[in-house]
């Protein structure tokens, strides 16, 4: 039976997904929010992860340093991720991280149960409507880093937050913003976050 961890901040979403895949395959499953994702991985040990790229938190928790073996610490676990085709630039964030598995959110569950069984045998699964989002997309500007800073702004952290969360000096933060800002071609902070929002980097 293949161990499978469902990731998503809403309570009810990642219920609901959990419920699915036990009526649709072979499977154990558990759901979790952000802030137990690497105690559940670590105790439940499971074969694949299931991350949905669009729900709240996700930038945030996948985009910091290392972010997916933070929140993965285990290696042996494969993360795959469920996203949209209009959304290409949300693939590129996924790409950052060991994903093995891009799964279009308008397909089927038979589709999902399909990759998380190639996934969880060491395959790697890319939905041809993702694939061809992927090749469509403008070239990202912003570094992992550039990123990681981004990703907390959008959330709504502040300076200071941020400059918490990541083990950075406000000034260093700042730098970075300033980065993206110029970066984006964005007027100040807020333009950044709509214009990174706008192509799915955020």
């Amino acid at each position: 039976m293949t161990k499978v961890l469902v990731l998503h901040s809403v309570c009810l979403v990642r219920s609901a997904l959990a419920a699915l895949l036990r009526s649709e395959g072979d499977f154990e499953v558990t759901s979790s929010g952000w802030r137990a994702a690497a105690r559940q991985a670590e105790f439940l040990r499971p074969d694949v992860a299931v991350v949905d790229l669009d729900c709240p938190g996700v930038s945030a928790a996948l985009l910091a340093d290392a972010g997916a073996t933070r929140l993965l610490p285990d290696s042996s676990v494969s993360l795959l991720v469920l996203a949209r085709a209009d959304r290409p630039g949300s693939l590129r964030r996924a790409f950052l991280t060991r994903a093995r598995g891009y799964v279009d959110k308008d397909g089927s569950p038979e589709r999902l149960v399909r990759a998380i069984g190639k996934v969880a045998a060491g395959e790697r699964f890319i939905d041809a409507t993702l694939a061809s989002a992927f090749m469509e997309a403008d070239p990202m500007p912003l570094s992992p880093r550039e990123l990681s800073v981004l990703a907390r702004a959008a959330e709504g952290d502040s300076i200071a937050e941020i400059a918490h969360a990541l083990h950075l000096a406000s000034g260093t933060v700042r730098n970075y913003m300033a980065a993206v800002t110029r970066k984006t071609g964005a007027r100040n902070r807020i333009d950044a976050i709509r214009i990174s929002r706008r192509a799915g980097w955020v």
